[in-house]
């Protein structure tokens, strides 16, 4: 999956602000600008963004776990130079405090249906028999559920879902005789 894309999905989900931004991918080594930010969130079809690199992402995930577990005393972790889509499953996973029936209910408001089975083969060591490859598909739709998950509801979204829980109503009686496509006109009240 690009890198750039799990950084936009994880903004939005998470409503993260440029500083935030910048404070999570910046390490004790590199420090990241407001308009790289910027850069690597643009649209892929934008000629100027940038791409975003794994050593990078890498960074950012590992201070987005301290950012909601709390920093581990001692040395700062070390950020991979390579990164697959297990790794950032992995890493999303520990910084959300996830178990694996929350996992798999997250992806269930993707409408994506996963064993336990399944997805522990996600988390092992690569070498291991039963490791299995997380695919594009399986990591974007997690992404989607944490948005269904996390993403705060906007003003908007309530006046939707108030519309879709209230009773109907009966409508008013109209004061006119005559409507035109759905239009009413009052009639004139007489003198």
């Amino acid at each position: 999956m690009i890198n750039n894309d799990v950084l936009r999905r994880l903004r939005y989900t998470f409503e993260l602000s440029d500083s935030d931004m910048m404070r999570l991918a910046s390490s004790s080594d590199t420090k990241v600008t407001r308009a790289e930010i910027s850069d690597w969130l643009k649209k892929d079809d934008d000629p100027s963004q940038k791409k975003c690199n794994d050593f990078q992402l890498a960074i950012f995930l590992n201070n987005f776990i301290d950012a909601k577990r709390g920093k581990q005393e001692g040395k700062e972790r070390a950020p991979e130079k390579s990164l697959s889509n297990n790794l950032i499953f992995t890493k999303l996973k520990i910084a959300l405090n996830l178990r694996a029936e929350d996992v798999i209910e997250i992806l269930a408001l993707a409408n994506f249906k996963l064993s336990k089975h399944e997805l522990s083969a996600f988390f092992r060591k690569q070498g291991h028999k039963h490791y299995r490859e997380c695919k594009d598909q399986i990591l974007r739709n997690f992404l989607q559920g944490l948005q269904f998950k996390y993403r705060a509801v906007t003003a908007s979204d309530k006046k939707k879902t108030k519309l879709i829980n209230s009773h109907e109503k009966k409508p008013k009686p109209s004061t006119s005789k005559y409507k035109w496509k759905g239009i009413e006109k009052v009639k004139p009240s007489s003198k």
